[in-house]
């Protein structure tokens, strides 16, 4: 008789774990899961079938600008959603314009997250005046609406660059404003958590041997707060996009020449009604798609990973 050792595969791992069951009964997270991976792959593979590259100049034509879709009257091929009023394929700019902004909210979430669990452990961890301190200036930040942070910080650094790196540095001033206004709530997560695992035996332990505490916090107390966190990132993911949206569409964003999807709608709604609907339609479209596929997930992984729904 032979017993096998050999331990089973990551991908079986996933498949035998209570997270993957929940998620394969969950209709809603699957067809979330679905589209999203859709709409970030075909934002990521444009380049490779776009009918053109939208932030080049040289192959927008003029005399192909306001295209209607092609299933009305006086549309042409290759413009499938049609042009706007620069010649600009719809279609090709809603794909490059998706994959601006999810890069914008995968880089805010990141460095959110970063700074967010840094301080939270701090605060959590050592208590006292550090604390204070952090949490106080956490409570200021989440005094001012997060939209107003994110226009103050992003009007204030536009001024502070050079005219000729201003469109260059778009992104990351947008990045660097939604960081601002969205490290906190990680924070106060970790903090909250950190402080009801400090007081542990493991924690003690640790202490007693003296462990140093940067390992202490993220070695044994971050492992135990990443539940939250993982699920508060995926929906302020979804957020992130909605305010760099939000930002564009103000005019403080990404620069016409370089559209996201709130840089589209601001130029569509201009022409909204001089019957070209279809330049701001469809990126709203796009917005919405992607957004509410991320918060579909949220929430499923929000009640998977809660104790008491199980």
């Amino acid at each position: 008789m032979t017993v096998n050792l050999t331990s089973p595969s990551l991908f079986a791992r996933i498949r035998q774990s209570d997270l993957w069951y929940s998620f394969t009964r969950q209709r809603s997270a699957v067809f979330a899961a679905i589209l999203l991976a859709v709409l970030i792959i075909s934002a990521f593979t444009a380049p490779l079938y776009a009918p053109q590259n939208p932030f080049d100049p040289a192959q927008l034509e003029l005399w192909n600008a306001e295209i209607p879709p092609i299933w009305l009257e006086g549309g042409q091929w290759p413009y499938l959603l049609g042009t706007d009023t620069q010649g600009r394929d719809i279609l090709s700019a809603i794909l490059y314009g998706s994959r601006i902004s999810i890069l914008i909210g995968i880089a805010s979430v990141v460095f959110a997250l970063l700074i967010g669990i840094g301080t939270g452990l701090a605060a959590g961890y050592y208590g006292g005046f550090v604390e204070n301190a952090l949490m106080r200036v956490g409570d200021i930040l989440l005094s001012i609406p997060t939209i107003l942070i994110a226009i103050l910080v992003s009007a204030i650094v536009r001024e502070l660059l050079p005219p000729a790196l201003r469109d260059v540095g778009a992104a990351g001033v947008l990045v660097l404003a939604i960081v601002l206004s969205g490290w906190v709530q990680y924070a106060r997560t970790v903090r909250a958590q950190t402080a009801v695992e400090r007081g542990k035996e493991y924690v003690q332990a640790a202490q007693l041997l003296k462990v140093p505490a940067r390992r202490i916090m993220f070695s044994h107390i971050l492992p135990n707060t990443l539940t939250p966190i993982l699920v508060a990132a995926t929906l302020n993911f979804g957020m992130a996009i909605l305010t760099e949206a939000t930002l564009s569409f103000l005019g403080i964003g990404m620069p016409p020449s370089q559209p996201s999807l709130g840089t589209l709608i601001r130029l569509g709604n201009q022409f909204l009604f001089s019957g070209m609907w279809w330049i701001v339609l469809f990126p709203v479209l796009q917005l919405c798609l992607l957004v509410v596929s991320v918060n579909l997930l949220g929430d499923w992984l929000r009640d998977a990973l809660n104790p008491k729904l199980r």
